[in-house]
């Protein structure tokens, strides 16, 4: 079963590598681009064939590891 994770970060924490994006956009003449967030995806391949069983061991890798839950979201979606 194949599955994937986006992380962001929270609203409110402050994003320099977004910014970092945004500055570069403007510099090479890509004007409007009024805010930049970045993130990471991470896809996984899971033995387990039961969605909910999945979903629930996602949830508890990324509480535990993939994500950083102090500052940081994240969105589950078993493909």
């Amino acid at each position: 079963m194949k599955a994937r994770v986006d992380i962001t970060l929270k609203n409110g924490v402050l994003d320099p590598q977004g910014k970092a994006i945004q500055h570069a956009l403007g510099s090479l003449g890509f004007d409007g681009v009024d805010g930049v967030r970045q993130g990471k995806v991470i896809e996984l391949d899971l033995a387990e064939t039961d969605k909910s069983k999945a979903e629930a061991t996602l949830k508890d890798m990324c509480e535990k590891l993939l994500a950083n839950t102090v500052i940081e979201d994240y969105k589950i979606e078993v493909l």
